[in-house]
């Protein structure tokens, strides 16, 4: 499996933070490549989402479905066809790391694991002459700009300003 994880601090409690990412149609906003989202359901576990991303030639909707979730602290999730892939957000207390200034802040991580040999090439319409195994290397760095791409946006938009987010990356040594 190759897994990212992108965290970073959001000035905002817990349980503000929490809420914010339950609202999942609203990523939309947030990636470059997903182009809209469907819920059916609450938010809760045994929501299913249809996310739709376009890249390149290609365009694919991803089927999840949330999985657990801890309010305020986590909400877990998996994808349910075509790919093994599940993650979680994780919301955690951090006031030590709220500047001067600021009431209280959060840390929250966005965590991706997956295993691209896993992709079932009938579920995307590939290009003439084009493999999956291409596709594959192509997307998996774009995996990880998505992720801080969308938590960078994420920041601004719940903090009602941009700001230069630190944003913090890991990865499995084997992954990405």
């Amino acid at each position: 499996m190759d897994e990212v994880e992108v965290s970073t601090v959001v000035y905002v409690p817990p349980a503000e933070m929490y809420d914010f990412i339950v609202d999942f149609p609203r990523y939309a906003d947030y990636s470059e490549y997903l182009e809209r989202v469907r819920r059916d359901g609450d938010g809760s576990p045994g929501t299913r989402y249809a996310l739709r991303f376009s890249w390149w030639k290609l365009t694919y909707t991803a089927h999840t479905e949330v999985v657990d979730a801890d309010p305020p602290n986590r909400l877990d999730w998996r994808v349910t066809r075509n790919i093994d892939a599940d993650g979680h957000w994780r919301v955690e207390e951090a006031p030590d790391e709220a500047p001067e200034g600021v009431e209280t802040a959060s840390r929250v991580s966005l965590r991706i694991e997956y295993d691209p040999g896993s992709v079932n090439a009938g579920s995307i319409d590939l290009p003439r002459f084009v493999s999956l195994s291409w596709v594959v290397e192509k997307v998996k760095p774009l995996i990880q700009k998505e992720a801080e791409r969308v938590v960078e946006r994420i920041v601004a938009d719940i903090e009602g300003q941009p700001r230069e987010v630190d944003l913090t990356v890991h990865t499995r040594p084997d992954a990405i």
